[in-house]
């Protein structure tokens, strides 16, 4: 049954660790603003992080509930009010996904840790990786490529490597579940701060970038239409962005 809030014809989203998380002094702000729009406007998260990590970070934090909750990197959707799984997401990522050749490629190069299995999940192959030390991301997808494996190889903070199925990433899974509940992507606000965020950010959202140090990861998209760079970090770069695109004050 579709609640009444999947009619919204606008939503937000953003990542968690340096967007919700990356400005404690201006997350209460955001967060009121988005409670007192949540009957304009639907609210989600998409992180790299996996469900039971996020919903910890989240209560933590005080942050609610998301309407949807896109996690692992873009490999997991879930809705509110009982964080259902979208199953026909999972059936539609799987496909070619053949993660014990991916990690007998990856464990051997140099500068490449896999990290603890509370990173991993069943559709996310995660590493610390020495940029000093290892391969160049397009040589990693090289030698993925001689042994036939479609993946999307995913660089963040300069030091964390994620390696999807091809069919997964936030921006799909956002495009996805925007024609899914039928809201224009023109009506969307996508909110991230490194490059594992770029493909959520490009097409035809509006997007802003919120002031921090990794950043300049998303540098090559200051020459993009509907992308607005922030100042301030975190939150406080999103009610930034909320004000430069007057997203609220059409609904």
């Amino acid at each position: 049954i579709r609640r009444p809030l999947l009619y919204h014809d606008r939503a937000i989203f953003t990542d968690l660790d340096q967007n919700l998380l990356g400005n404690p002094d201006s997350l209460p702000e955001l967060i009121q603003v988005i409670r007192d729009n949540r009957k304009c406007a639907s609210f989600g998260i998409a992180t790299g992080r996996r469900l039971d990590s996020a919903l910890k970070e989240m209560k933590l934090h005080g942050i609610p509930e998301p309407d949807v909750l896109i996690t692992s990197g873009g490999t997991a959707i879930h809705y509110a009010p009982k964080l259902t799984e979208d199953t026909a997401w999972t059936r539609h990522i799987e496909k070619q996904w053949t993660p014990q050749v991916v990690r007998r490629v990856l464990d051997e190069l140099p500068g490449l840790v896999r990290q603890s299995k509370t990173q991993q999940s069943r559709f996310k192959i995660s590493y610390y990786i020495d940029p000093d030390k290892a391969p160049a991301l397009e040589d990693i997808n090289q030698l993925l490529h001689q042994e036939e494996q479609s993946v999307n190889v995913i660089l963040s903070f300069g030091q964390f490597l994620d390696v999807l199925p091809i069919r997964a990433s936030k921006g799909l899974a956002l495009r996805y579940m925007a024609a899914r509940w039928d809201i224009p992507l023109d009506h969307i606000l996508v909110a991230g701060g490194s490059g594992a965020d770029e493909d959520m950010m490009r097409g035809n959202t509006l997007a802003v970038v919120v002031g921090n140090r990794h950043h300049e990861e998303l540098s090559q998209l200051e020459d993009v239409e509907r992308i607005y760079f922030a100042s301030a970090p975190g939150a406080g770069g999103i009610l930034e962005a909320l004000d430069y695109y007057d997203f609220y004050g059409s609904c």
